[in-house]
């Protein structure tokens, strides 16, 4: 079953994240995963939360969704993001 990885991202360091930026795509092609959003323009609707940057995952599987998570290319990147944002991030399983 696939999953999703959802992702809230309010930067206070845009060009440590641009660094970020440029170190995950490679990790999560590596793990089967793919971005179906990547910071796109949201409009709001209801409510309160208004995020800086949204980016939302696919992943085939939970399981698979970890491994990039704990992976040691993922983590050294994980380390620059965390540095340059603050960050809410779940993982989803699909219907």
């Amino acid at each position: 079953m696939a999953a999703y990885v959802f992702v809230e991202i309010d930067i206070y360091d845009q060009e440590l994240y641009e660094e970020y930026k440029k170190m995950t795509p490679n990790t999560i092609k590596a793990y089967d995963g793919r971005f179906l959003v990547r910071g796109g323009k949201a409009e709001h609707l209801e409510g309160d939360w208004n995020p800086d940057r949204i980016v939302i995952l696919e992943f085939p599987s939970v399981e698979r969704a970890r491994e990039w998570w704990e992976s040691e290319t993922y983590t050294r990147a994980r380390l620059v993001r965390q540095r340059a944002a603050e960050t809410k991030m779940i993982i989803l399983e699909g219907a």
